[in-house]
């Protein structure tokens, strides 16, 4: 444990930093901003759902005097559909253009858990083309449409997710059992039915592809999870103060869409609850996110754009994102680039954001065959507290696991192999991230690149991260660090393996670390310790591995 005297250094520094503008930041936006999001429009004329016979008592089924209002509200030009104080039982709501769908304070839009209602549709999950359940909450090929107001929006999400033995207590663990469904054949997972088992074991499990139709996917249905809010090829739309919870699969879906206002809304999802991702941004453009707060089950914050040789021919990327003022309780990562990133990402900006009790704070995952490019992505004035992972996470090999395995889990690391550089080689250049303040993580950086491409270009300035271990740094390529104090608990506080062009400037450590730094590799070379950075006594810093002092400046 860091000593009292350690902990007050960290949070006077702490402070220091944050109210004088003494570092040189380098991570300013040097490109033109991006375009200012066009915000949608609505004729004030309203259409209560009262009108047309619903009943909030929470065991009528609206389903069609809800998707009448909204067809209604459409026909006749546009407007609000009201969803006023009640419990509103339904199945598929289907969004319009020129439609907003408004719902008031006290009102809970709650999604029946009767699978029947929920027909297969070819849809996309994952980045790819797929057959899945009728989203709770749908729209496709519109404009102008949101969802707004201070109501809740509750997908019945425990009914269909499978959920893991190893993330409940035993005591959950036996009511769930008790609850009906089926556990797996090495007594580890819990799916609510066969056909969810079956899907479980179907490879490829509900992709559309080698002439499938929906009819084929029947056996598999239950696993066939939907996300609980899908918008498709939309053009200027609104999510605004609604709590949207409880998801089958991902909460909040955009994809193909242009002009997304994501403000103040409110996404929830048990910690356990297996992809359960709080907003996927997927081949998105001009996107504001700002003033929302995410507790759910998989990813906060998230960009892809498809996966593999589909979202390469798809060709879309997400780009010119703004992301501020938000919060991130429970997730896999706080914010997320990946690892459905084939269609690339770029022109990202994160500001003022902080992530409280997340697995991972900034995760940017990939893996070979993806293809794709992630650049220009910036990221300032990030508050981290009790990380459970990394504070900062690159890595190329990503494999499908939660970031931080589950008691009794054991992991080896991937094998390292150099192959010829193709269509499917991903790439991650160009991240410049500043002013991040960690104050408990398992460790403050882990970068993971490939042998034939390593990641390239990353600045980190004007930070303090401390964790219990320091940076480790695996085929990196102009890497530079600037004013940045690294406060692991166990030394090393820096590794480097066959990484180059590595720059440490102002770093500053806890004296009694050993080793300050292993460099391991025969490809390591041009790694620079400048201005202090260098420790004064002899023996903090090791070479193996075919690595030599001459990788050193």
């Amino acid at each position: 444990m860091i000593s009292k005297n350690i902990s007050a250094v960290f949070l006077a520094s702490a402070l220091l930093s944050l109210c004088c503008a003494t570092y040189p930041v380098t991570a300013q936006r040097t490109n033109a901003e991006p375009p200012a999001v066009q915000m949608p429009v609505f004729p004030a004329d309203t259409f209560n759902i009262l009108s047309l016979g619903a009943k909030g008592n929470g065991v009528y089924l609206n389903t069609r005097n809800i998707n009448d209002a909204i067809q209604a509200c459409h026909q006749k030009g546009g407007g609000v559909v009201l969803i006023p104080q009640g419990m509103w039982l339904t199945g598929p709501v289907v969004l319009e253009s020129n439609v907003n769908l408004h719902l008031d304070r006290g009102a809970l839009l709650l999604f029946t858990r009767d699978f029947t209602q929920y027909p297969l549709i070819e849809s996309n999950y994952e980045g790819r083309r797929a057959f899945r359940c009728q989203s709770p909450i749908s729209g496709k090929n519109l404009e102008n449409v949101a969802i707004t107001g201070s109501g809740v929006i509750d997908g019945s999400g425990g009914a269909w997710r499978m959920v893991k033995k190893g993330k409940l207590t035993a005591s959950q663990w036996d009511k769930l059992l008790a609850s009906g469904g089926v556990v797996s054949e090495d007594g580890k997972t819990w799916y609510p039915s066969e056909k969810s088992l079956k899907g479980s074991q179907t490879k490829d499990a509900g992709v559309a592809e080698n002439g499938k139709t929906a009819a084929d996917m029947e056996g598999i249905k239950d696993y066939l999870r939907p996300n609980l809010v899908s918008i498709f090829s939309c053009k200027k739309v609104l999510l605004e103060g609604v709590t949207f919870q409880n998801s089958p699969a991902w909460c909040l879906h955009p994809m193909l869409t242009e002009d997304l206002t994501v403000r103040n809304i409110y996404a929830k999802n048990p910690w356990y609850a297996q992809n359960g991702d709080g907003i996927d941004v997927e081949s998105c453009k001009n996107v504001l996110i700002e003033g929302s707060t995410f507790d759910v089950g998989d990813d906060g914050i998230c960009m892809k754009s498809g996966r593999d040789e589909e979202g390469r021919k798809r060709n879309a990327p997400t780009e010119n994102v703004t992301i501020r003022n938000c919060v991130v309780y429970h997730a896999h990562g706080g914010f997320v680039i990946g690892s459905e990133m084939s269609g690339g990402v770029r022109n990202i900006t994160v500001t003022d954001c902080s992530f409280i009790g997340t697995d991972v704070g900034l995760r940017f995952k990939t893996t070979r065959g993806r293809g794709g490019v992630v650049e220009n992505i910036y990221i300032s004035n990030i508050n981290m507290r009790d990380i459970s992972g990394d504070a900062i996470r690159f890595d190329m090999y990503y494999a499908a696991q939660d970031p931080v395995p589950l008691s009794g889990e054991k992991r080896s690391a991937p094998k390292e192999q150099l192959v010829p550089v193709n269509a499917g080689t991903p790439r991650f250049r160009d991240f410049h991230i500043s002013h991040v303040y960690c104050n408990g993580a398992a460790r403050a950086v882990f970068i993971r690149g490939l042998p034939e491409m390593n990641i390239k270009n990353i600045t980190m300035d004007a930070m303090i991260l401390k964790a219990q271990k320091g940076m480790s740094c695996i085929q990196a390529d102009s890497i530079h660090l600037q004013d940045v104090e690294l406060l692991p608990t166990t030394g090393p506080v820096i590794a480097l393996e066959n990484s180059k062009h590595i720059t440490f400037s102002h770093l500053t450590t806890q004296p009694d670390i050993r080793p300050f730094m292993i460099v391991s590799g025969a490809d390591s070379k041009k790694i620079s310790l400048r201005d202090g950075s260098a420790p004064k006594e002899s023996g903090k810093i090791r070479f193996i591995n075919g690595a030599t002092e001459e990788a050193l400046h």
